[in-house]
């Protein structure tokens, strides 16, 4: 059941299920969808762990406040989401934009995390992706969401999962071109800032990376540059994928996933 709570002055759309007395899996989406995107995993983690999915600032169900965010303000929230439900640690899974707000929280709140799973996401934003995210930010501002639906699924999805146009397609769809544009301009001006690269290794937590072999947006090299900087970490690579392999390839995606929970959890 989904519900909603007050956290840092705005309010936040989470819905906790899976198994009571359980170490909690933390689920933090994308950039332009909500929580619902996480809807393939629920089968896998609801019977073995305490699922806890929201909807980060300027998304869903959330409010969408105007101006610039942060990455530590949107790790913020979901500590305080965290301290207003009484979970003191969680598995953070995080995609694309989840996986660098995860990053972050690690590096500040290493101590409310288990463990760290990041999917399709990336530790820098070097100064030859600026342009494209201030065409996005423009676009966005001046034609409004549906002006970004057609090229983001582009980069999200393989041509073929495309053509075949399975459910998930549309509701995906739906999700970009309904979220707020104010969301999707703030979370923009944060992960257009992004610049973790050099600090991973202070980083002390089991970490996995997922990321799809044709990841056009956050490819390999990116989670190949964490992998590198993060001791310990395991990267898996999902042939034949693109940015949301959590959906494409579920099936991968979720075994993958659940392997490392168990190793984690007695």
């Amino acid at each position: 059941m989904q519900e909603a709570t007050s956290v840092g002055g705005i309010q936040i759309r989470y819905e906790l299920s899976g198994r009571k007395n359980r170490p909690v899996v933390l689920l933090s989406h994308s950039l332009s969808t909500r929580l619902e995107m996480w809807d393939a995993q629920m089968p896998a983690l609801e019977p073995e762990f305490g699922v806890l999915r929201y909807d980060t600032r300027g998304h869903g169900g959330s409010d969408a406040p105007g101006g610039a965010y942060t990455l530590e303000q949107l790790g913020d929230d979901a500590v305080g989401l965290m301290d207003a439900l009484g979970i003191d640690k969680v598995h953070w899974l995080g995609i694309s934009m989840g996986g660098m707000i995860g990053q972050g929280l690690a590096l500040k709140h290493p101590e409310r995390l288990h463990s760290l799973i990041l999917s399709s996401t990336a530790a820098v934003m070097g100064e030859q992706t600026q342009p494209i995210w201030q065409d996005r930010i423009e676009r966005a501002r001046s034609q409004g969401m549906e002006a970004m639906v057609a090229e983001t699924l582009e980069r999200w999805f393989t041509p073929a999962y495309l053509r075949a146009n399975p459910p998930p397609v549309e509701t995906i769809a739906e999700q970009i071109r309904t979220t707020a544009v104010n969301g999707f301009i703030g979370c923009s001006e944060a992960l257009r800032r992004l610049n973790y690269l050099d600090r991973l290794a202070e980083i002390d937590l089991p970490c996995l990376i997922i990321v799809g072999e044709d990841d056009p947006g956050t490819p390999v090299s990116a989670s190949e540059a964490i992998h590198q900087n993060l001791s310990g970490s395991q990267l898996e690579v999902i042939p034949s994928a693109r940015h949301l392999c959590n959906i494409e390839t579920q099936d991968i995606f979720n075994a993958l996933l659940l392997a490392f929970l168990k190793k984690q959890v007695p």
